[in-house]
């Protein structure tokens, strides 16, 4: 008999990050493009927010695709088939608009590629021109290649080191998108905070309605603890219940950057531990 939260099959998709299919009928069953959960690995672990990747209503499955980056990240790759994940909470967040829009750009980098996949799905089911821009540090970090060919009408990528696709970033090709006067009615990106913020700048001068999914620090992501809150058109706002989406032409991208940094150093500090302990 299958649990919940059971982990129902698992792959590695790029060297430390993984996709895994999970067993939780009822997240499966209300989540929508743009949602995030908060899973805790084990019962003296920390919150951790992902965003689904892809679900299955009948089968009650949802996938999540994370980045060993950290202590949980690191035991949640641990994990394999059949293993149990303590806590899922969710589905979390606003789901992403989706309607009619005409021409669509998504932009995603590097994990936030599997995040930006079901946007993209709903973005082209709806009847958009889906252009998509994916974008990693090297080919063999690019993950979701085919999952997004599948939902684009057009698909360009670029990696930094050239490996693959253009040599550069993201921003780089939206720019050169732009600039040949291709009618664009939106921009998607989902990313690291400083590729949203640059690609924020590249559609600011057309003025191209541009929407990112931040990835502020949470704890509760239910809007209690605050530790989520960005500053949005010049107020606080929080990225949990508000969020995660949000106008990316008035998001203070550097008070954004500056909570992410906050706890670097400890970070690193605790995953040298658990890898010198064996973890």
């Amino acid at each position: 008999m299958v649990k919940l939260n059971q982990i129902l099959d698992k792959r590695e998709l790029a060297p430390r990050i993984k996709e895994i299919v999970v067993y939780n009928p009822k997240i499966a069953s209300k989540v929508k493009a743009g949602q995030f959960i908060v899973v805790r690995v084990c019962e003296e672990g920390e919150r951790i927010p992902l965003t689904v990747a892809d679900w299955d209503r009948e089968k009650g499955t949802i996938t999540i695709v994370f980045q060993e980056v950290g202590v949980s990240t690191y035991k949640l790759g641990k994990l394999e088939d059949g293993d149990v994940i303590t806590d899922m909470v969710g589905p979390l967040g606003n789901p992403s608009e989706i309607g009619l829009f005409g021409t669509v750009v998504c932009v995603g980098g590097g994990v936030g590629i599997p995040a930006i996949y079901p946007i993209t799905r709903e973005l082209k089911k709806a009847g958009n021109k889906v252009i998509s821009i994916i974008g990693a540090r090297s080919k063999e970090l690019l993950v979701y290649e085919e999952e997004m060919m599948k939902v684009s009408d057009e698909l360009r990528i670029t990696t930094d080191d050239g490996s693959k696709g253009r040599k550069g970033f993201v921003s780089d090709e939206l720019r050169d998108l732009l600039q040949s006067g291709l009618k664009v009615d939106r921009v998607i990106t989902v990313g690291p905070a400083i590729m949203m913020k640059v690609c924020a700048e590249v559609t600011r001068p057309y003025n191209i309605k541009t929407i990112a999914s931040l990835n502020p620090i949470m704890v509760c992501g239910m809007g209690m603890c605050g530790a989520c809150r960005v500053e949005v058109a010049g107020k606080t706002r929080f990225g949990c219940f508000e969020g995660p989406e949000f106008d990316a032409h008035e998001v203070n991208f550097d008070v954004l950057l500056m909570r992410l940094n906050a706890y670097k150093a400890e970070e690193q500090i605790a995953l040298k531990k658990f890898l010198e302990e064996g973890g």
